[in-house]
């Protein structure tokens, strides 16, 4: 489901009801630790946190006017979605998180290359998702892309 906001507030203010609490609640969560340089906006229909051209001015390789995106937020027609591409492109991080995950939810891990599905609200791990957030920062960020997806 992709969304037509322009604003994340207005992204956030069109949910339905019953995720506004998870996805606010993610949010906040995310913004309480996410690394300095990053910044919240939207992309891809989604709420997305990237790295301003104003620190990679390069920018997205598929389309450098785009920033350069690490993480993303969505409510899609079946779950709350939780992009981090940091556990896409660094093996040791996305071996921590799957190994952590059973430790704070009573749910399955349903997960993706970079997105984390959340089906059922009540299970979502926020201290973990707290944790995931702040282990990447902006340098870590663009070292990894580059390595990893830069041609």
């Amino acid at each position: 489901m992709r969304s037509e906001a322009k604003t994340p507030n207005e992204y956030f203010k069109s949910l339905p009801e019953e995720r506004k609490e998870a996805m606010d609640e993610l949010r906040k969560t995310i913004l309480k630790n996410l690394p300095k340089g990053f910044e919240e906006g939207m992309g891809y229909g989604m709420v997305g946190y990237v790295v301003p051209h104003s620190i990679y001015p390069k920018g997205y390789h598929c389309d450098p006017k785009q920033p350069l995106p690490f993480m993303g937020l969505a409510s899609q027609k079946n779950f709350i979605a939780f992009y981090h591409m940091g556990i896409y492109a660094n093996k040791d991080l996305h071996d921590w998180f799957v190994s952590e995950f059973p430790k704070h939810s009573k749910y399955k891990l349903d997960m993706g290359k970079s997105c984390i599905r959340f089906k059922k609200t009540d299970g979502i791990p926020y201290k973990l998702i707290g944790e995931l957030v702040k282990k990447v920062s902006v340098k870590d960020w663009i070292s990894n892309y580059e390595k990893a997806f830069k041609k």
